[in-house]
């Protein structure tokens, strides 16, 4: 592992004599006692002063206590944006890797002062535009000691609003510094009054939600002329032909919780498959009659999928509409990728998550279960892989577990640590096959492979150790000690690339297929599609012995390795009869014609960027392309423009829901006619690789990227109510959305989107708002899901406090000077400083307050 130095000092100038060390006590004593401040200071700041980096902003670190050790102490911290410059001659800086860095006391450190803090500037590249961005447990660790979080800086969850925060990170309040990128960032905090003004025009208010709504919405719904219901109070009595009722148990289960039990006495309920009616394969025809309810499909995800829909009509009263539904999916594949690597996320939330994308049709769960910071998968014969390498710690020497990340902290033993053993991901498979839905295991490779590289190495260390031959010492390896390559990955690992040149890399990825394709097949649920990735990192074989001889065998240059890795993998999976996935970037290097048949690609190329051209070139060589696109596809960027929102926002600096509902995702381009780029400018789209005559993409898929999320709850927080409209947007085609033409180009001022075509969006969306905020809601409440709660748009006016929200019906409520909060009342009097928040559905939590300008 390199040890990069960023500091003024020389480490050599450290102290580290042998009498100076602490004892535990004194480090346990340091760490509760040391109060660390961390502040953004500019987010824009003049270009003269980042050079020669291309941005930058700048920090400040605070560092008080009454009194520290004398030497032989270090404190341990991450920084996802990388730190360019430290100015304190007291300490001396280090870049361990990835996103960790050490501080350490130097000759010139004369110690702390009770009340005086030791304060260090920062230069760092990019910006953070988030109190969230910064990572906590900051900790304290000396030679031979046990390492010990600082505590001031572990997160706090407030026990109101369930919402973590971060005291150690100075409270955000410059927007003019703060809210951008740079000078041309446009940027704007999404305050009370913006709120307000958005909301406003929507023209989103109370609305009833018709009895026979349902979400995603079917492609027709014909009310009885008559009108009229059903009732359900005395259950269904169901019978299930052409299919093994099995198929049905879990959809059945939810019908029951929506208050339609199975009973003796009950309304007949007769689902049947007859194929030869031609229904779209999960499509179905859901008819509700006075003497009964039909469902009919043509395979047992569309039967599924139509008691999904019958669940939803099944209102308080124990009732449903009598009407006809006919349906049929958009897109075969509907899917939500969950990453699990960068941090754990509990076996039941994985479950719960099944139950909600059955209930939205959602019928893909992309597992991304190995990266850089974690493998989270139990694999027979390769015990390290979990027993390391789902473990942080500090252990400088990597030989029980990766050192920290993200903020993890050295305790091994917090819920971001973890792994699915076999048995628990045979159950998630279970589960997943029940509700109709295909797991899709994602590892990464070959770059975001450190986790398993470092679990490799120590395998081979151990066998070494016991004497076994090198041949089955080496049998896995993932590096090469030869390899003198100098590289620096995207997140700034040295070390988290696969060596596509060795042999024993070829042998791991065929062990870990033929393992995850067994416990598929003890789950019931054959792997037929595996995710490799497919990301690199430029350099990281200039160096490598074996690469340069297999140069000499093959003629292949490192510049050409990844492209035939991606090739050479997906011919082994196709032999064993698994279709190869991965990023539409690193698929891009290989040769189609080298490629087997059947290709998935995930099109996360940017809108504004390459996106639309690469998604169109992959769908015209025959390729199974999923539409993932970062802007408004990726679950872990910021919700809204606030400093107090969590998630990265290089994809988006706000992706809220009605982003999500407006998407079109059969016209990429398009949207340069609707959205601005990500700094808030107007941007052109060209479309100069147009999309063959015929030629549709597959599916659409959110994604959900774990760096900044660290518990289940705020993988909720983060997925709901997002995922309604990622399932909106995946079932059903609406008819307001831009035609794709061939070759056609867009602007602000093309005028594609007609007038009558806007009307008809905001008219769908309040439609869908009043939904999630009459109903939908409601039912995430009752199954325990900790959604976001959206923030109250207000404004004071002649004295007269007006509000909205942005899912009309949700409670809203107020208070006066931090007095006692009450529910709101249009134009309630008030005088003095106002804060607004809502209410769940079910009014038992509530959301983050924003004060009223």
């Amino acid at each position: 592992m390199s040890r990069r130095l960023f500091a003024l000092t020389a480490l050599t100038l450290v102290t580290t004599a042998a009498h100076a060390q602490p004892t535990q006590d004194q480090l346990d004593r340091f760490a509760a006692e040391l109060q660390v401040r961390y502040q953004v200071l500019d987010n824009r700041p003049a270009p003269a002063v980042c050079a020669p980096s291309p941005s930058c902003h700048l920090a400040e670190l605070n560092l008080t206590a009454p009194k520290a050790p004398a030497a032989g102490w270090s404190i341990y911290f991450s920084s996802v944006t990388p730190i360019l410059q430290a100015d304190n001659d007291g300490f001396a800086l280090s870049h361990i890797n990835g996103d960790l860095y050490r501080l350490t006391p130097t000759a010139a450190f004369a110690g702390f002062a009770p009340g005086r803090p030791v304060r260090i500037p920062l230069k760092l590249a990019g910006h953070q535009l988030s109190e969230l961005y910064p990572m906590p447990n900051y900790y304290v660790a000396g030679d031979g000691l046990a390492a010990r979080t600082v505590a001031s800086t572990r997160p706090v969850v407030d026990p109101e609003t369930g919402l973590e925060s971060l005291p150690f990170v100075a409270p955000f309040t410059d927007e003019a510094r703060l809210a951008g990128g740079s000078a041309a960032d446009a940027t704007v905090w999404a305050t009370a009054a913006r709120v307000y003004a958005v909301n406003a025009a929507a023209g989103t208010s109370v609305q009833p939600v018709p009895a026979t709504a349902v979400l995603p919405t079917p492609l027709r719904t014909r009310p009885d002329p008559k009108g009229g219901s059903l009732d359900l109070s005395r259950g269904v009595k169901v019978s299930v032909g052409g299919l093994p009722r099995a198929e049905l148990e879990a959809a059945l289960g939810r019908l029951a919780k929506a208050g339609a039990g199975e009973g003796a006495r009950g309304v007949p309920l007769r689902v049947r498959l007859v194929p030869d009616e031609k229904l779209a394969l999960g499509g179905y025809r859901l008819a509700i009659k006075t003497s009964g309810i039909e469902i009919v499909a043509s395979d047992p995800e569309g039967a599924a999928n139509g008691l999904a829909s019958l669940a939803q009509l099944v209102d308080a009263r124990r009732t449903v509409p009598l009407l006809t539904v006919d349906d049929a999916p958009r897109f075969d594949f509907r899917g939500l990728h969950v990453d699990v690597a960068r941090n754990f996320h509990s076996k039941a939330e994985i479950l719960a998550i099944l139950d909600q994308m059955a209930a939205y049709k959602l019928n893909r769960l992309h597992l991304h279960l190995a990266d850089d910071e974690g493998w989270r998968v139990e694999i027979a014969g390769l015990p390290e892989l979990t027993d390391i390498g789902s473990r942080r710690c500090h252990d400088p020497g990597e030989r029980t577990c990766l050192l920290p990340q993200l903020g993890a902290g050295p305790d091994p033993s917090t819920p971001v640590n973890g792994y699915y053993t076999r048995a628990d991901y045979i159950e998630i498979v279970r589960a997943a096959q029940a509700r109709h839905i295909q797991v899709i295991p994602s590892f990464d490779m070959p770059g975001h492979s450190r986790a398993a590289i470092k679990a490799m190495e120590a395998r081979a260390a151990r066998l070494r150790a016991e004497g076994a031959p090198e041949a089955e010492a080496g049998r896995y390896l993932l590096s090469e000690a030869e390899n003198k390559s100098v590289y620096s990955s995207i997140q700034h690992y040295d070390d988290n690339t696969i060596n596509v040149c060795l042999d024993s890399a070829y042998a791991f990825l065929g062990k870990v297929v033929d393992e995850m394709a067994a416990l598929h097949a003890a789950a019931g649920q054959p792997l037929t599609r595996y995710h490799i990735g497919a990301d690199e990192t430029p350099g990281a074989w200039s160096a490598s012995p074996a690469c340069a001889a297999y140069e000499a065998k093959t003629g292949i240059k490192p510049a050409d390795l990844g492209g035939h890795f991606i090739e050479k993998v997906s011919a082994l999976l196709a032999q064993k009869g698994v279709t190869p996935a991965g990023w539409s970037d690193g698929m891009g290097h290989a040769k189609p014609d080298r490629m087997p048949a059947k290709v998935h690609s995930n099109n996360w190329g940017a809108l504004a960027g390459e996106g639309p051209a690469s998604a169109h070139v992959q769908a015209n060589q025959g390729w199974e392309v999923v539409i993932s696109t970062p802007e408004v596809m990726y679950f872990d960027s910021p919700q809204a423009a606030d400093p107090k929102e969590r998630g990265y926002d290089w994809p988006s600096r706000a992706t809220d829901t009605r982003k999500v509902f407006d998407f079109m995702p059969e016209n990429l381009p398009a949207h340069a006619e609707l959205w601005a780029d990500l700094r808030g400018r107007p941007q052109a789209s060209k479309d100069d690789h147009p999309l063959e005559p015929g030629v549709r993409f597959n599916g659409l898929q959110g994604q959900l990227w774990s760096e900044t999320i660290r518990s289940d709850a705020q993988v909720d927080y983060m997925l709901y109510p997002r995922l309604l409209a990622l399932a909106e947007r995946a079932w059903h085609g609406a008819n307001w959305e831009t035609p794709y033409v061939p070759g056609k180009g867009y602007d602000p001022t093309t005028g594609a989107f007609t007038d009558a075509m806007r009307a008809r969006r905001d008219a769908d969306w309040a439609a869908f708002a009043n939904l999630l905020g009459g109903r939908e809601l409601a039912r995430l409440d009752a199954a325990g899901v900790a959604y976001r709660i959206p923030t109250v748009g207000a404004v004071v006016e002649d004295g007269r406090l007006r509000a909205n929200v942005e899912f009309p019906g949700l409670p809203i409520e107020y208070r006066v000077e931090g007095g006692a909060w009450r529910p709101y009342a249009p134009d309630a009097p008030v005088a003095g400083r106002v804060e607004v928040r809502a209410r769940s559905a079910d009014g038992k939590h509530a959301g983050r307050s924003l004060f009223v300008p």
